[in-house]
């Protein structure tokens, strides 16, 4: 039994490696016209200008409540240091990974700081996608078709959790006007970030609209979410939040640090990406419980392997077909097979 099992994981493990993309969605080609391949390229330049290293600040801050008795709770605010990779880049699909970086004491008797690295959220850019991985609510995410006319010129964002499970996707197209670079998406929905996730609120989820902007220091992630529950059966708008998250060029941390963990453990993630890949290209998108501490319930087992193989506690191809019996325990399709 245990030999047919790792047989089953490894034929998995090798199908994923052989096809790392499978479920992204498709990106068109680079347009040829000089107006539209001019465009495209400052559209590329304004994506990678978010690579590099912050100091970050994260402000989240409820505004007005639409539900009487609802009380906006008290701002959060909190900051460190960020360093943001370009992972992949074929042009018209990037990839860009953000590593937090967090200086703490080695034990609570000690004087002297330790430095971790926290593979933190990751946003993928597809240029003209036919389709976006959108969240459908209670640990549901599906494919949805991008129409024609929406696409044209316009890039999907889609952002992963830490252990590369979905989070959101949007479609929207950057612009230049007022001598801002900036993309914005539609209105999105989007599940609980830990922040709201841990304190159980009445509402359920976000609808929010997604705003990139490049700025002379580096660039700004601006939110403006309606937070949204049930109430009576019928979904009502309890309150309305704004986010500015700024990153702030900064080289005065540890970024090494931040270097030698993706160097330990981009094989490993690698992997990992793929296996979500073929999870959601195989179930038109994926079913995964969400856990309010960790985003999904597969967080503690994945990220926690990377930490083995920094320890050098696990052998990475191990850890690699570990990472793939969790995502096939815990994740299902989105779409029940005929």
């Amino acid at each position: 039994m245990l030999k047919t099992t790792l047989a089953a994981l490894t034929a998995v493990l090798a199908l994923s490696v052989a096809a790392p993309s499978l479920a992204a969605p498709k990106p068109a080609p680079a347009p040829v016209s000089a107006e539209a391949r001019a465009r495209f390229e400052q559209d590329r330049a304004s994506i990678l200008a978010m690579a590099g290293d912050y100091r970050v600040t994260f402000d989240f801050r409820e505004t007005v409540a639409f539900v009487p008795g609802y009380q906006p709770i008290d701002p959060k605010r909190s900051g460190g240091f960020e360093s943001v990779r370009v992972i992949e880049d074929t042009g018209t699909r990037i990839v860009l990974q953000h590593l937090l970086v967090v200086t703490m004491p080695e034990s609570e008797d000690s004087d002297k700081d330790k430095t971790v690295v926290i593979k933190h959220w990751r946003q993928d850019w597809i240029y003209e996608p036919t389709s976006v991985l959108t969240y459908d609510g209670s640990g549901r995410w599906v494919l949805a078709d991008v129409a024609a006319d929406k696409r044209q010129g316009a890039w999907s964002q889609t952002v992963w959790q830490t252990d590369d499970s979905p989070r959101y996707g949007g479609v929207g197209r950057w612009a230049y006007d007022d001598g801002v670079s900036r993309w914005m998406s539609e209105p999105t929905r989007r599940p609980l970030a830990r922040r709201d996730a841990v304190r159980k609120p009445v509402y359920g989820w976000y609808v929010g609209t997604n705003r990139h902007a490049l700025t002379p220091n580096g660039w700004v992630h601006e939110q403006d979410n309606a937070k949204v529950g049930l109430k009576d059966g019928v979904p009502v708008t309890y309150v309305h939040e704004v986010v500015l998250n700024t990153y702030r060029k900064e080289n005065a941390y540890n970024i090494k640090a931040a270097d030698d963990y993706w160097s330990a453990t981009q094989d490993y993630w690698a992997q990992v990406r793929a296996d979500w890949d073929l999870a959601i290209l195989k179930g038109r998108g994926v079913t995964v419980a969400e856990e309010p501490e960790n985003g999904s319930v597969t967080g503690p087992r994945l990220m926690g392997l990377a930490d083995e193989v920094v320890e050098g506690k696990i052998d990475p191809a191990a850890a690699k077909v570990e990472a793939a019996r969790v995502i096939m325990e815990k994740v299902g399709p989105a779409v029940a097979a005929k």
